[in-house]
């Protein structure tokens, strides 16, 4: 156990000796500690993986019996470090990112290839250090932030005399999976007292799209088991269950990639007015309670929204459906290639 581990257990003991012994026996045994713990200097080597199909219901053809759809999908595969370059067991620590590599694939039912540079892949080795709390919670990452304009650069073509345009990019999955880091545990009410199996808490999560939507999923976090490590008998697993809903608009102090007033290529800059009409979904997350660390996330949620045409068009109105996943696997702790 570490010294944040001993601090949290000394509180809880301090509350535990005020009780009855049954009292005790009930608080021990039916709440658990979770806390995010970092080693010096040993890294933790993670892949994310943001996926999404989406598909634009134009409504019925011309012969009044068959809709038009169009279908596209898009991915984006990073592998990070995350160093601690100092660690403060009562206060704010420091972690070291290392964006080892990051790809993107997208297909289009037109089968019309790609012929832009995804914005995403910028971040291949790239760096940013940031700091975060005790309880996870990222305190500063301006760094991150600098990283994330520069690549937002990379979205807008270079030729400009039309004006600025961006490319379809996926930036804003990038935020989701490096800007919330650790969210669950995170987020709990009352870290120092425990969790419970089947307690429930709340936080807020993006909802990334290629259309610039500003929607996010209001989530709510449940402790559903701890179960043993099946690969160390010395650590218990905590199951996190998450549930999603939506929230509109997102809130304002999330980081952003582009300041700058632009028109989007594609068939999605071409489409206007979205509204996001619902969000619902579910996740699962493992988290090592004797290692202090995630060890793996699925977030799974489909989005329903409409848009408009651009003006002059009218009688359509295009219906558009996205399924999204994430997740987020540890692949080696303490080792680095």
């Amino acid at each position: 156990m570490n010294q944040t581990k001993i601090l949290i257990a000394a509180l809880v003991v301090g509350i535990i000796a005020g009780c009855t012994p049954a009292q005790k026996a009930a608080l021990t045994s039916k709440r658990t500690l979770l806390t995010v713990d970092f080693k010096p200097g040993q890294p933790l080597k993670y892949k994310f993986v943001s996926s999404r199909n989406m598909a634009v219901d134009w409504g019925p053809s011309r012969a009044g019996d068959v809709n038009k759809i169009n279908s596209s999908s898009e991915s984006l595969e990073m592998v990070v470090f995350y160093t601690p370059v100092t660690v403060d067991p009562y206060g704010i620590s420091t972690i070291r990112a290392h964006c080892e590599s990051a790809s993107a694939h997208r297909t289009l039912s037109s089968a019309r290839s790609q012929s832009w540079k995804e914005a995403a892949e910028s971040f291949s080795g790239k760096d940013w250090t940031f700091t975060v709390d005790a309880r996870g919670k990222i305190v500063d990452g301006s760094q991150f932030v600098d990283v994330l304009h520069k690549a937002g650069q990379q979205a807008f073509r270079a030729d400009r005399k039309n004006g600025l345009i961006k490319d379809p990019d996926m930036l804003y999955d990038v935020i989701a999976t490096q800007w919330f880091l650790w969210d669950s545990v995170s987020h709990i009410n009352n870290p120092s007292k425990g969790v419970a199996v089947g307690e429930k808490w709340k936080s807020v999560l993006p909802a990334p799209a290629t259309m610039i939507l500003f929607a996010a999923r209001n989530v709510n976090y449940t402790l559903e088991e701890i179960r043993q490590d099946p690969n160390d008998p010395n650590s218990r697993i905590a199951v996190i269950g998450s549930s999603y809903s939506l929230l509109w608009p997102n809130p304002s102090e999330w980081p952003i990639p582009y300041t700058e007033v632009f028109m989007m290529s594609g068939i999605f800059g071409f489409l206007r007015d979205y509204k996001v009409l619902d969000i619902q979904g579910h996740g699962q997350e493992l988290f090592n309670i004797e290692a202090g660390r995630t060890e793996q996330y699925t977030q799974k949620y489909t989005m329903h929204a409409t848009a408009g045409m651009p003006m002059g068009l009218s009688g359509i109105n295009p219906k558009i459906t996205i399924e999204q996943t994430m997740t987020m696997q540890l692949i080696a702790p303490g080792k680095k290639n």
